[in-house]
């Protein structure tokens, strides 16, 4: 168990990292271009997601998200007793995660963002963003899940308005740095509640798809769909 949450810890932290450091990156060198930096963000966050889940995958099954560690539990992916933990720690590998990005490019460590995302369209962006986040986590082929769920999330940070947080965690970290890719705290509820009624409708809409039996190949957890079991 703690070489579950340390990697779930560490793995959410890196994650954190990558995109608030390469938003930041992003920002400096664009020239004010919010395209280029939006492309660079989101390129930065396929490469480093797909290397944390295939290194960390083995080991806790690669979450780095409340809502998927829920989603895998309600569907006996993850002993119950295992989900506080699991969210815990990936909350608290966010808000360092952003700390981090922050210490590394010479910025103040303490920040909130000023950055508001609190549109009714951001808010439905989060719900498509995370609902198919779920899916392809529920749904990857066998050994497939770390290259498709880096691929959608690269894809959702464009064609979703609220450039795909998908993730409870994410919101916190980003919440704590005014930078490229912050989030206002007044925007914040909002956006997890998004994310909760988009998971929610990923798990009835995979229900709808396959509702007597998991498919063969298909340990639903995310390093694999080839990463093993949690017990």
């Amino acid at each position: 168990m703690l070489r579950k949450l340390l990697a779930e810890g560490i793995g959410t932290l890196l994650l954190l990292t990558v995109v608030i450091g390469s938003g930041i990156m992003a920002e400096r060198l664009s020239g004010g271009n919010g395209g280029i930096a939006l492309l660079a963000n989101a390129l930065a966050t396929v490469g480093g997601l797909y290397v944390l889940i295939e290194v960390l995958g083995p080991v806790s099954g690669a979450h780095f998200n409340p809502v998927v560690s829920a989603a895998m539990a309600l569907r006996g992916e993850l002993a119950r007793d295992e989900v506080l933990p699991y969210i815990a720690v990936q909350l608290l590998g966010a808000v360092l995660g952003a700390w981090l990005a922050h210490a590394m490019f010479g910025a103040d460590i303490l920040q909130l963002s000023t950055r508001a995302r609190s549109d009714i369209g951001q808010r439905i962006g989060e719900v498509v963003a995370t609902a198919g986040l779920l899916l392809v986590v529920l749904r990857a082929p066998a050994g497939r899940a770390p290259a498709l769920v880096a691929a959608y999330i690269g894809a959702a940070y464009w064609f979703t308005s609220s450039t795909s947080f998908a993730n409870p965690a994410a919101v916190l970290g980003r919440m704590f740095s005014d930078s490229f890719a912050g989030i206002a705290p007044a925007s914040a509820p909002g956006f997890v509640i998004a994310e909760v009624i988009g998971a929610a409708l990923a798990l009835g809409l995979h229900g709808a798809l396959e509702p007597r039996s998991r498919r063969p190949g298909h340990p639903n957890t995310i390093e694999s769909s080839g990463r093993p079991e949690l017990r």
